[in-house]
């Protein structure tokens, strides 16, 4: 052990324990074309196991954003990490890419190895519900960047889809469906604004809502669309897709079509979570304003022939999703949010 750089506030030592921690996390996520271990200079996939004839690659990369002030402020490290995996497969799945692996990045002040080990432990749980393979990471103890107790995550994630099924949102024309799935509450985005308003309106984040914790609805995991769309995808073609993150339905929606078409979407019919309703009420926000910060129930969309759409609905609901039709591609350009 370097006496020197552990003084400097590098503790090699912790490291060591914080990556025997996590290996047994790491271990259920394997897939059999992962090459090599943890703990290499470099993690591998074989391509050449994949049943596909020209695979297209596609990756993606995101974090959590200030939940993360949250889950530090209240020892919440369990979950942070579904989060991160959550942000990165479910982008990625928009283009039709099935998720092959993950990378987390996770930068900290001191290494504590429980902590990082129940970080990591959220990232397995999200690699495992998206079916991809938790390859390799990097943690960093950098207590002259981070405050006592502070880190931050940040994941990166590829996945693959056979050239001729990659979707980009060229073939949507006016007539075709949209089906949204249901959000689990906030997922991973708006927290700025979240936490000015705790901070304003001096909320006790450990009171009920309905007989839940606040605090558990905020900090509620990203739901991963990815094993109940890869079916989907399967047997339908599917014109468009996207994930509702920041910038909610305003922003999200439209970047999944052509701009020569137009966006007709009802809400009347959508269940908006009760910690967002909440959130609404709290800080007295125009609820046109609000289609542009939250996901107001809906995470994912998916845009389909007007006769795919029953066979959608099924294949969504025999996976366990409560599928909700939500709008149609018009003619014209533009968004249109009605039914609130």
């Amino acid at each position: 052990m370097s006496e020197q750089y552990r003084d400097a506030g590098v503790d090699i030592e912790a490291g060591y324990q914080a990556v025997n921690q996590i290996r047994t996390h790491v271990k259920r996520t394997m897939r059999k074309e992962v090459i090599g271990g943890l703990g290499g200079f470099g993690a591998a996939f074989d391509l050449s196991k994949l049943n596909m004839k020209s695979p297209v690659l596609v990756s993606g990369t995101d974090g959590v954003g200030t939940k993360l002030k949250l889950a530090i402020d209240h020892d919440r490290h369990t979950t942070i990490g579904i989060d991160a995996v959550a942000m990165c497969v479910n982008d990625i799945l928009t283009t039709g890419a099935e998720p092959l692996y993950f990378l987390d990045y996770i930068a900290v002040n001191r290494v504590v190895p429980k902590h990082i080990a129940d970080i990591v432990e959220g990232v397995a749980t999200g690699c495992e519900a998206a079916g991809c393979a938790l390859i390799g990471g990097e943690t960093a103890e950098m207590g002259d960047m981070y405050g006592h107790g502070e880190y931050d995550i940040a994941g990166f994630s590829v996945g693959a889809v056979e050239k001729t099924k990659y979707i980009d949102g060229s073939h949507a024309k006016p007539g075709d469906r949209i089906i949204g799935l249901p959000s689990s509450g906030i997922h991973s985005n708006g927290y700025s604004l979240v936490r000015k308003w705790l901070d304003n309106y001096s909320v006790d984040v450990e009171d009920d809502l309905d007989g839940t914790p606040i605090i558990d609805l905020l900090m509620a995991p990203t739901r991963i669309y990815v094993k109940s769309v890869l079916k989907v995808i399967d047997r339908i073609d599917v014109k468009a897709m996207s994930h509702i993150t920041g910038g909610g339905f305003i922003e999200n929606i439209p970047r999944a079509f052509p701009a020569d078409v137009g966006i007709d979407i009802d809400v009347s019919g959508v269940k908006v979570p009760k910690v967002i309703e909440w959130l609404i009420s709290l800080g007295e926000m125009d609820r046109n304003e609000a289609y542009n910060v939250f996901n107001m129930g809906i995470g994912f969309i998916l845009c389909v022939d007007p006769e795919d759409v029953d066979e959608t609905l099924e294949i969504l609901q025999s996976a366990g999703e409560s599928p909700e039709l939500i709008g149609q591609v018009t003619e014209g350009s533009g968004l249109k949010i009605h039914g609130y």
